[in-house]
């Protein structure tokens, strides 16, 4: 293992794309956002490739839910389902687009919305596949995807898609990236999840089926019909259970809260009534003959659910921590390890004949001490690579003289006083970072007002809808929270500034954090010096890492949060920032700017 941290403008991607290529072996590179996986394939493997005088191949690979499944498109698009006149225009772009398209990539059709409500019936998730035995198997997109990846020298994918694949490899068709001796690759979230929404497209997937008369034998129809029919009556009275228990242990209106083995006593009866009701499902479908390959696919999806519902519901794995969720109108019941040292070394390392971590932010407080213990790393080489950046010169960061207390009423208010102060001296071109979605809420509430550049508010326009209008928009200001704070790039004078609200802490009362911190302290450790501190100063390193990324950005980084002065882990985090030169007065922005 080869943990190298490499600030940006260090050419840390070629750097690793270089020897990768002449090593003549395949590799996997697994890059932590799509944008980053597009910069590789689109414009760096052409560059090397005409540079380098080597020829090799590489394939792209997304996770499978921006694939298009022909098999599971043309079935819906043959359905007697009544569909809305936008609905209908859709489908004929989809099918109009599915007949010349080589990848079956979402991504190509621009003017598909990113909410819509159908993708799920129609996209190749491994949950839809019916491997080989699907009729379309050979001209699956999916299936040319890993034909491609199989015979390629890199294999190009993302965190998500690694771990998404990596969870079912166990399974017969789940997966779709080749096997690889080498990667370059960093940690991601594993886990173990049921929720209302996935009951409800199970449900409507056997109806779909028997409605097209999918199962010829009338009797056995009729039955899975009936068993069905239980299922969905059974989730709903078990997800109502949950939410009662919710609000009954006291949690309001808390949108993720830790599940217990005493909760889950509470909702134990319609948990097994559950259970009992797809077992049926299950029965039915293996007692009835000749059967097309799609109903037996949703036998084997009975089973998942199944037993994901069992072990969600019994609550008593040590090594793990069981939440729920609730987003909108879906409530989700979820498992996450507390450490992922194990799954990651089983799943990842212990498969690789060498693998290469990389990041611009890895090490804390000057070590590696932090991820080799969080991802289970007994040996490894180390390298740091210092920034090229001239910060005293490109760079100022601005601490306010006084600022109350994050946690009292009044910081929001003086919050939105030092955004507006700080944006009239930079002339907007900012991002302005919030640990949550109240405190993003509440200062753009404060300072909208005040503020006479064009504003962007996370949640007003997909993600990145509002990366290109920040782009192309002068003077522009996007409010936004931890979705931004990494994976994005804006070259240039339209990003000339970074705010921060608050030290991003993981909040304690956060299930998984919660679990995490229980266990370190367990051990005899300290859970705030071990691991709270240093995800915090990871994560504001990436989120100051937005400003400076190039040799001509000059930029203003401000920190709104007073412990950075007050308290004694202060200087922790001063010490992990750019050298920039340090000051209290905005005054000296404004001078900045004028140089």
């Amino acid at each position: 293992v080869l943990l190298a941290e490499a600030v940006t403008g260090t050419g840390k991607t070629l750097a690793y794309l270089i020897p990768a290529i002449l090593s003549r072996q395949r590799v996997l590179v697994s890059t932590g956002t799509k944008n980053l996986q597009e910069q590789i394939f689109f414009k760096d493997l052409p560059v090397l490739q005409e540079s380098l005088g080597v020829r090799f191949t590489a394939t792209y690979m997304k996770g499978r839910g921006n694939y298009l499944c022909l098999h599971r498109f043309e079935n819906l698009r043959d359905s007697p389902a009544i569909r809305s006149r936008d609905e209908t225009v859709l489908f004929d772009a989809i099918d109009e687009w599915s007949r010349r398209t080589e990848t079956g990539d979402r991504a190509e059709m621009d003017d598909l919305p990113d909410d819509l409500p159908f993708w799920a019936d129609i996209a190749a998730t491994s949950e839809n596949c019916l491997g080989s035995e699907c009729p379309r198997y050979q001209d699956c997109f999916v299936t040319r995807m890993r034909q491609r990846a199989a015979e390629s020298d890199l294999v190009i994918v993302n965190h998500h898609l690694l771990c998404a694949d990596a969870a079912v490899r166990k399974s017969t068709f789940g997966e779709v990236i080749p096997s690889c001796g080498y990667a370059i690759v960093d940690e991601e979230y594993f886990g173990v999840a049921i929720s209302n929404y996935r009951f409800e497209d199970y449900v409507r997937d056997v109806v779909r089926a028997l409605t097209a008369k999918q199962v010829a034998d009338q009797d056995r129809a009729e039955e899975l019909n009936k068993d069905v029919e239980r299922v969905r009556e059974r989730a709903h009275a078990f997800f109502g259970s949950l939410q009662m228990a919710r609000f009954d242990a006291g949690t309001g209106a808390d949108s993720r809260i830790r599940v217990t083995r005493k909760l889950m006593d509470r909702v134990a009866e319609d948990a097994a009534s559950l259970v009992a009701a797809l077992e049926a499902v299950e029965a039915t479908i293996a007692l009835t003959k000749d059967l097309p390959e799609d109903v037996l696919a949703l036998g084997r999806r009975a089973v998942e659910l199944k037993d994901d519902t069992k072990f969600l519901t019994r609550a008593d794995e040590r090594e793990y921590v069981f939440f729920l969720e609730v987003r909108g109108r879906g409530t989700f019941l979820r498992a996450s390890p507390i450490d992922v040292s194990a799954i990651v070394r089983e799943l990842l390392l212990d498969r690789m004949t060498a693998t290469v971590l990389t990041s611009a932010t890895l090490a804390v407080d000057g070590s590696f001490e932090y991820v080799r213990s969080r991802l289970g790393i007994r040996r490894a080489n180390e390298i740091r690579l210092l920034s090229e950046f001239d910060f005293a010169r490109q760079a100022v960061l601005y601490l306010p003289k006084r600022m109350p207390d994050p946690r009292s009423p009044q910081f929001s208010e003086a919050a939105s006083r030092e955004v507006v102060e700080i944006l009239k001296r930079t002339r907007g071109r900012a991002f302005v970072l919030f640990t949550s979605y109240n405190n993003l809420r509440e200062v753009h509430r404060l300072a909208s007002s005040t503020l006479e550049y064009p504003i962007l508010v996370q949640g007003t326009a997909p993600r990145s809808a509002l990366l290109r209008d920040f782009r192309s928009t002068p003077h522009a200001v996007l409010f936004a929270t931890s979705s931004f704070w990494q994976g994005v790039d804006v070259v240039g004078e339209a990003l000339s500034c970074v705010i921060v609200d608050k030290l991003p802490f993981a909040s304690p009362g956060d299930p998984i954090t919660a679990a995490r911190i229980e266990a370190i302290n367990e051990r005899g450790g300290s859970a705030f010096g071990e691991y709270q501190i240093p995800l915090a100063i990871l994560a504001l390193q990436q989120g100051l890492g937005r400003l400076i990324r190039h040799r001509q950005d000059r930029g203003v980084l401000a920190i709104l949060d007073p412990r950075l002065r007050t308290m004694g882990y202060g200087r922790r985090f001063l010490t992990s920032l750019p050298p920039a030169p340090v000051t209290h007065d905005l005054a000296v922005i404004e001078r900045f700017f004028e140089e």
